[in-house]
């Protein structure tokens, strides 16, 4: 038999008993921020969750509950008073945080539907601000915080790397939150606080729902995909895990896809190569 005395136990690794966790971007059920927050707490977790208005908070709250998260606030981070009073609640109520998870975006629909190209300055402003300025605003909140080490999970999407049709502003945003990943995490290893996003492929989202042709888009991933499916949310949920947990302590400045494998493949090639075109006739 193998001697496994030298290896540490997976559970273990696993478990956040005493750990506490900020959630930052559940909406609703569909959220991709809800099973990850789920997992969290499954694994022992205690977790403050925030909402983005009054108008979201009945979606939110009886989520929170099913957490029983002691700390459920109003964050809307185009208002910096309200992270800095979420922070707050937190050092007041607990005196530490282990880690976070960032999972917001917003961009005004006539910027999100339009071409890159007519993108405002107004609408892009506010959706590097909601997606990638409050990544750096919570992280530099919540270094004091982590005094013993951390981790900031965040989450990202292809078109970040690859141009999608009709992702448009959010492409460039997502190219910047993944160089942030990589920044924060240079600036903060050295205090033990790993930075990591989830590059989740398509689920629908509310968010989601407000790109064009989205059914179109998880049709073609499907079928490009090596798994030759659409991933399910828990699976996004399973990996921040990961990333909330010790399993992942090596482990800084990276984006992980879980998205079937989609992003290994050309899109030249996505397609059968026996297929017939008018060019190869």
């Amino acid at each position: 038999m193998p001697d496994f005395d030298d290896c540490c136990d997976p559970a273990e690794l696993l478990d956040l008993s005493g750990r506490k966790g900020l959630v930052v971007g559940i909406a609703n059920d569909r959220s991709l921020a809800w099973p990850a927050a789920l997992h969290f707490r499954q694994a022992g977790a205690e977790l403050a969750i925030t909402y983005v208005n009054e108008r979201t908070k009945p979606h939110v709250a009886p989520l929170a509950a099913r957490l029983e998260a002691p700390i459920i606030l109003p964050c809307n981070v185009n208002a910096p008073h309200e992270l800095d009073a979420v922070f707050d609640a937190i050092a007041y109520r607990w005196g530490k945080l282990d880690f976070i998870l960032h999972a917001v975006g917003s961009v005004p629909p006539g910027d999100l539907r339009g071409r890159l190209t007519d993108c405002s300055a107004e609408g892009f402003a506010q959706a590097m601000n909601v997606s990638v300025h409050s990544l750096i605003r919570m992280a530099h909140l919540a270094e004091p915080q982590m005094s013993g080490g951390g981790s900031l999970i965040t989450l990202s999407y292809l078109g970040g790397e690859r141009v999608v049709e009709n992702y448009n502003v959010m492409g460039p945003v997502k190219a910047a939150l993944e160089a942030t990943v990589r920044y924060l995490a240079h600036e903060l290893g050295p205090s033990n606080i790993r930075v990591n996003a989830v590059s989740a492929g398509p689920v629908l989202t509310r968010a989601a729902s407000g790109l064009t042709g989205f059914a179109g888009l998880l049709d073609a991933t499907a079928r490009a995909a090596p798994l030759q499916r659409n991933i399910e949310a828990d699976e996004v949920g399973r990996a921040a895990l990961l990333f909330a947990s010790d399993y992942t302590s090596g482990i800084t400045g990276e984006v992980l896809h879980v998205d079937a494998g989609v992003h290994i493949e050309s899109p030249v090639f996505a397609a059968p190569l026996n297929a017939k075109s008018e060019n190869s006739r």
